[in-house]
């Protein structure tokens, strides 16, 4: 499934149409929460991009900290890339196209983000996340070192947010249809 872009356009009706269990592999991908795959992979018929949508959102607002926990597994810190959890071909060009900005960062600034990360994953148990679509590497930097300051609880929610979005880019990216093609 992998493409330039990170997979190649599937559309509704081709995600309908997937085993549970392709299904569900590509959700984990999306999202990372196993919660949110499995309800992702069960509520198929969708039909139209917009009750695939609907479904995220409706799905993603039912998950809590240790569902996000669960997801932080499947993405690789900021400036690296691989996850602790094997990821997918698909996942882990999504995550390079994802994190370009990062990766082309100057080597000091690899250092600070390593740093960061250390840092960031003593204070709160867990990788720093965010959603690093077009954002620049001393962006990412800046946001992370900011991101400290939080207390633990308001943390997790807001990572918990940047997920949602890293999870919706890459769902539209599924859902986008085929050139040439009707869905």
């Amino acid at each position: 499934m992998s493409g330039a872009a990170g997979v190649r356009p599937l559309g509704v009706r081709a995600l309908d149409a997937m085993s549970a269990e392709d299904a569900l592999a590509l959700f984990l991908e999306c999202g990372g929460a196993p919660r949110w795959a499995a309800g992702m992979a069960a509520r198929r018929p969708f039909r139209s991009r917009a009750k695939a949508r609907a479904a995220a959102d409706e799905l993603w607002r039912t998950l809590g900290p240790d569902d996000f926990r669960a997801a932080f597994a499947r993405h690789p810190r900021i400036g690296e890339s691989t996850s602790a959890e094997t990821q997918s071909a698909t996942g882990r060009d999504w995550s390079a196209a994802e994190q370009s900005g990062a990766a082309t960062a100057s080597a000091q600034i690899h250092a600070e983000f390593a740093k960061a990360n250390t840092a960031y994953e003593a204070r709160f148990g867990h990788i720093y996340i965010v959603s690093a679509t077009g954002r620049s590497a001393d962006e990412l930097l800046a946001m992370a070192r900011a991101r400290m300051a939080h207390d633990p609880a308001r943390e997790i929610e807001v990572a918990g947010r940047e997920l949602r979005e890293i999870m919706l880019v890459r769902l539209e990216k599924v859902l986008s249809q085929p050139r040439g093609k009707v869905v």
